[in-house]
Order: structure tokens, then sequence, then C-alpha cells
């Protein structure tokens, strides 16, 4: 493995339409904010860089919600972002944004240097026109009806009920969201990317020279890679973000995901004028901390544009992290399903590193994982005060009592005591080799068993049991217990940054480095520290509660704009309901669709036939819990291909208010074929 001088750490870019929540949190931030104060600690050269995604349709999309410029939009977002990382501890070198002009600037360059390279091509396509609002229409900016799944609401680029990826074109009855029109198609030019070209060099780049990246990363790049890979749009008709710095480039602007990853170099640009050391270094290491719906982006287009460029290093690792979800279900910033890092600031001043702590534990860092409040407080109360909080509390009150807070010097040792503080390097090792391997979970797992170690050490030993026979055994008893105590300063250091110095102000003692982890001579006889305190406090149910109480209310609110969200569609004569011929059917068969989340396969006798439909209801159903299910089934649907299966009809579901379906059937069984009418 190559020795690196330094490591340039980048965290994806918060998108400036909303606050940052937890799902963002567990995902890139507080494992980037974990590596970088490890490796500050070990005294290694470190760059931090942060900053906001400031571009994009979703951002024109909410400032013309709110009737106020898109600017306005990003500059309340950005500041708030900002702020709550700064008091959550994120410990950035640098935290900017995309409308910077030093960005503009960047990206026009970069983008300038590939143009004059010809590294682009330039295609003229046909496009959806919104006629009304006299403008082409990006993705976001078109609904439509899924081709596979038929969801009404799905975007241009992607249908969230199924979660398929689409082309503009490909929806059924498109329309602008700017005026509800119909859109038409008009003729318009673009430059774009050939990844194809860049096939061969990423097959070996990945696939062979890093085997090393997490499973997940690693499994979805070679995914991309042997599904072919095609030209890439790198602008587009837009007149929010970078105007396309070339002739022909009037009214266009950079696609958002071409200039929003350059935001880590121009970001580096603001922050010192030696930048070139960080990004054109070949000594220099860089990783990409992200979540894996940006993985594609990092580890094949942005790199594929470094490659371009020319000059630029290659990311060394991109160690994404998967979903968190809240309570069960997915978090949601459009349905207000989530805990916001400003809230939880307000809600539970002084307790940043009970949040970090849980998140990291329960680290989403191989699967999806789950946060729940109860789990919240368990971690607190159980590990935190109970481990953690216990062993300090007790190491420092009996010091505080037998030596009038004094360290005593230690005696002549034991072999238990021997070995209790050799094992404070053995938790060394194995915390540096999970952090070095971006395992941050079993990193502080590893910590955590150095409080543990403590508690065990002080339970065994009984020192107030033994200060009534023995007194002098004890000052090496304390000694011992102090000197772990100092250790998890330093071992705590990257994950609860204000807890260790909390503590540090408890042992009045200066922050100690990496390299001193291990020693058993922290703290010298004679020191003298300050009265404890409690380092950790419970916290009750009732706080809990208030939390839990708040997301039913955001359910409650939900289901109730659900229905508001769905008002009656358009009349239609008697002629076109009476076209429809539904049914009771009885499903006799059903089993999942192969490599899809959302799809059941079902054979269904509707006293017709026995033929098969292909439903989108696979997250709410069991396949074998529904056999024998009667279903309603409109049974004259056009039939159409769904994932190579053949789809002869469409069954009859209702929507609860949270999105749960529901099958539309006869209150009492009755006969397959039966008619509705």
């Amino acid at each position: 493995m190559k020795n690196f001088k330094r490591t340039l750490i980048t965290s994806a870019l918060p998108y400036a339409n909303g606050p940052v929540h937890i799902g963002h949190l567990a995902g890139v931030y507080v494992p980037a904010d974990i590596y970088a104060r490890y490796l500050r600690l070990k005294g290694e050269e470190v760059a931090f860089i942060g900053g906001s995604d400031e571009h994009g349709v979703p951002i024109t999309l909410k400032a013309k919600k709110e009737g106020i410029t898109p600017q306005d939009v990003v500059d309340k977002y950005h500041g708030m972002i900002k702020d709550s990382f700064e008091k959550f501890g994120i410990s950035f070198d640098v935290y900017s944004r995309t409308s910077a002009k030093i960005h503009h600037e960047t990206a026009s360059e970069i983008f300038k240097t590939l143009h004059d390279k010809g590294a682009f091509i330039e295609q003229t396509s046909e496009q959806f026109f919104d006629e009304e609002a006299k403008q082409f229409l990006a993705d976001r900016y078109i609904t439509g009806t899924c081709p596979k799944c038929n969801y009404e609401k799905a975007y241009g680029d992607q249908c969230e009920s199924c979660g398929s990826t689409l082309n503009a074109t490909d929806l059924i009855d498109p329309k602008s969201v700017l005026s509800g029109n119909k859109p038409v198609m008009r003729q318009t030019k673009h430059w774009f990317l050939p990844l194809d070209q860049y096939e061969p060099w990423l097959r070996e780049w990945i696939l062979e020279e890093h085997k090393e990246w997490k499973p997940n990363v690693y499994g979805q790049c070679k995914s991309w890679i042997d599904g072919g890979l095609n030209p890439r749009a790198v602008t587009r008709d837009l007149d929010w973000g970078i105007p396309v710095p070339v002739e022909g480039g009037e009214g266009k602007v950079l696609y958002v995901w071409f200039d929003a990853p350059i935001g880590y170099i121009s970001a580096t640009k603001e922050w010192t004028p030696d930048w070139t050391k960080w990004w054109k270094d070949p000594e220099t290491k860089l990783v990409h901390f992200i979540g894996k719906d940006n993985i594609v982006f990092h580890c094949i287009i942005f790199p594929v544009v470094l490659k371009a460029e020319g000059s630029y290093i290659l990311p060394e690792n991109v160690p994404a992290n998967e979903f968190l979800n809240l309570e069960g279900d997915k978090i949601s910033t459009s349905r207000n399903w989530a805990v916001w890092l400003h809230e939880y600031l307000e809600d539970f001043p002084g307790k940043e590193d009970v949040l970090k702590y849980t998140l990291t534990a329960n680290a989403p860092e191989t699967k999806d994982n789950d946060f729940t409040w109860k789990d919240f407080q368990t971690r607190n109360n159980s590990e935190l005060v109970a481990i953690f909080g216990n062993f300090v509390n007790r190491a420092l009150v009996l010091t505080d009592k037998y030596y009038d807070g004094i360290v005593p010097e230690a005696g002549e040792l034991t072999e238990y005591d021997q070995q209790t503080l050799n094992e404070i390097g053995n938790l060394k090792k194995e915390v540096e080799k999970s952090i070095d391997t971006y395992h941050f979970r079993e990193g502080l797992k590893s910590a955590m068993e150095l409080a543990r170690l403590g508690n065990k050490y002080l339970a065994d030993m009984e020192p107030w049991k033994v200060v009534k026979t023995d007194p002098e055994r004890v000052k090496t008893i304390m000694n011992t217990a102090l000197q772990i105590t100092a250790n998890l300063t330093i071992v705590f250091e990257p994950f609860l940054p204000f807890t260790t110095d909390k503590l540090r102000g408890f042992m009045n003692f200066e922050k100690l480095d990496w390299h001193q982890l291990g020693r058993t001579d922290l703290i010298k006889g004679g020191h003298k520290i300050k009265t404890p305190e409690l380092l950790f406090e419970k916290i009750e149910d009732e706080a809990i509660q208030a939390q839990v109480d708040k997301l039913l209310a955001t359910k409650k609110v939900n289901e109730l704009e659900q229905a508001e969200v769905n008002p009656p569609k358009d009349n239609i004569e008697y002629e076109d309901f009476a076209k429809l011929d539904i049914r009771i059917g009885t499903i006799i068969a059903a089993e999942k669709v192969a490599k899809t989340k959302k799809l059941l396969k079902l054979t269904i006798d509707t006293g017709i036939d026995k033929r098969t439909v292909v439903s989108g209801i696979a997250e709410y159903f069991e396949p074998e819990k529904i056999i024998g299910q009667q279903v309603s089934i409109l049974v004259n649907l056009a039939p159409k291909i769904l994932k190579g299966i053949e789809s002869q009809g469409m069954i009859l579901m209702a929507e609860n208010g949270d999105g749960a379906l529901v099958f539309v059937t006869a209150e009492n069984k009755i006969k397959e074929g039966s008619e509705i009418r």
C-alpha cells in the first residue's frame, strides 16, 4: 500500500434546498469527521473540505413555489447548514458554496479546458419544451405516468414509486410542472462527456486496481461498467447555474452533476493559495465520503472528468455508506419525515456527542440501517452513562475522596494490573485497523471496550473495600484506573470530541496525541485533578416521547395532506367508464420478480382464464400470504412487458394516507369472473 504525505478528505455537498438531517450525518459527515480528527490526532497533514451544492432544478422549483429567487433559497439554507455543522462539531477546514465566484470560475475553467481538448461530444437532440413558459424543460420539470408501474406522478428522470430510471420521453401523458400543459418536442444542442470511451480505463482503474473498495461501492461500479456506459450530458437548458462558457452556450448552464464535485476543488482554492499540492501532487491521498446515491458520480463520472483534464489526482478510496431510515420508514424531506440537525441541537443542548455516538454505533456501513428514538435513549443510558460515564465518575470521585484529587503514585503492579494496562495497547491496534479501513462502527466499539475494561477492573479490585485493609494497594489501583481514564481522552477524541474536551477539563491536562495512546504514565503522581462532575446524564422517557409525538404529528399531517393532494380527476363520459372490464379474480400463485424491490408476479384466476399480472405491491405484501386473496382486476388492459414478463391486466388497489396499499375487493368471497359495474 502506497504511503502518502497528506490526505485530502471531501464530503458530499449537501443540497441547499433544506436543512441537514440525521441521514446526511450518518451517511457522510460523521464518518468523514471521525477520519479527519483521527488523522490530525496522529499529526498527519489533512484537509477536510465541505460546502453547499446550490445549483439544479429542485432549487428553482422551491424558489418558484415560495415566490422568491433561487439565490434567496440557497442563501437561507447554506447559512442554516453551515451553522448546524459548526455547532455539531463537524471540523471542516473550509465550508464553501457553489454559488461563490471562485467556484463559477473554477468550473468554467475546467469545462473550457475539456472543450478545447475536444473531450466533449456536441449533439443536437429533441427535448421537451413548454410553449407557454417558453423554455426547455429539465427532467424534474416534467411529470407523467411511469411506463413500468403506472405511477402517475413519476418524474422525467426517475419513478419514485418503483425506483426505475427513466428518460422524460418514456413518460405516458407528460405534463410540464411550470404550466401543467403537455410539452412539445424541440431541437436543442448540448455537450456530452463520452463515458463509453473511458470504459477500458475505468475497468482497469477500478475493477483491477481498487478491489479493496467497500463491496457496495465496488459492486455498483462493476454493475455500471459491465452494463455499458453511454455519453452523458454536461450542459442543460436552464437559467440557474454556471453559464456554459463557450460559443453556442447562450441560455445553457453546466449540469449540476458536472459542476458540484468541482466544488471540492474551488473550496480548496478558497481555503489556501497552495491548493495545487492538494489536488495535483500524487503524494496526496484523496478520499471522498458520500452516500450510496452518489457512488456513480464520484467513482465513474467525476474521475473521468479529472482524467480527461489530465493534471488532477484521482480518488484513492470512496467509502460510501448506505441509507439510514427513521423509525422503520425512509427519511423523506418532502414528507418532513426526518430528524433535523438544527432542531436536535435545540431540543438536546449539550448532547452533540450522544447523537454522534448513536449514529456511529448504528452506522449504515454495509446495509441500510434504522434510527429509532428508543435506541438513541438506550445507547445513552445503557452505554454512555452506565459504562463510559460510570467508570470515569468512579475513578475521579474515589480519587477525590481518598486523596483530595491528588493522583497517587503507583506501587508494585500485580500481574492483573499489568494485563489490564497491556490491553490498552491491544485496543489501540484494533481501533487503528478499523478507522484505517473506514469501519468506524467497529472502531467505536473497540474504543468503548476500553471503558468496559476500566469498569471491570474497578469492579474486580473493589478499592472501596481494599482501602480498609490495604490502603497502599489502593494507590496502585487508583493510579491504574486514572491511566485508563487518561487514555480514554485520546481514543474517543475522533468519535466524541465534546466529551473528551470535557473529560480533559476534569483531568486538568491538555490534549494528548494519538501516539501516546497505550502509555501507562500519561498522568503523573502528584497531579491535581479537578472536582469531578457527571460526564453524561440520563435521558428521560418524557424527552423521548416528545420526539416520538413530533413524528406521529408529522405522519398525521402527511395523511391529511395526502387526502388534499389527490383531488378528483377530470370528468369522463359514461362510455369511457363502460370500456373498462373489471372483474373479481383470485390470486393462485405469487412470487417476487428478480432484481426488483417492488414487483410481484401474480397468477390470477379471472373466471375467464388464468393470467399473469405484474404488480408493484411487493413492499406491502409477502407472496405466500396473499395466495387465495380475491382482487379486482382490469382484464381488458393492453398487455405490457415489465422486466421481461408480459403483464396481462392490472389489479385495483386503494392507497392509505400513509402510502400503504390495500386490496379493493368484495366484502364476501364471490365467484371469479363476476363483473364490477
